[in-house]
């Protein structure tokens, strides 16, 4: 598997374990550090997983529909111990009333090669 490969594929399992509320699976992919620029904090630098974890923690009721997550045009771009995974986030899932709803987002993520493998470091995320 290329770097391009392996980076597209953790991009899709962060995803993944986001729309599950896997905070175990989220926070194995990310750095501590990690810093963002997203709507969910509008206009400001957000460091660290505390933020994160806010949206994790917040009570599900057990009829909640699943959300799924596609990357479309995605793009990778290394750049030493580092790399640019930018693409297209679309989510699908139903809303109040049961109605299938699909919303999208440009996201870019950093990831960054450490001794342990790859380390999502930083995110910008805007709504489409």
């Amino acid at each position: 598997m290329s770097a391009e490969e392996e980076l597209l594929a953790l991009s899709r399992k962060l995803l993944t374990s986001i729309d599950a509320g896997d905070w175990a699976g989220y926070t194995a992919l990310c750095d501590e550090s990690i810093t963002c620029f997203e709507p969910e904090a509008p206009g400001q630098l957000v460091r660290g997983l505390p933020f994160h974890k806010f949206y994790f923690d917040l009570p599900s009721k057990p009829t909640t529909p699943a959300k799924q997550s596609t990357i479309v045009s995605p793009a990778v771009r290394l750049a030493g111990n580092a790399a640019v995974v930018t693409y297209v986030r679309v989510q699908q899932k139903l809303n109040d009333q049961g109605v299938p709803v699909a919303t999208a987002t440009m996201e870019t993520r950093i990831w960054e090669k450490k001794d342990s493998g790859w380390k999502h470091i930083h995110f910008h995320r805007s709504a489409g």
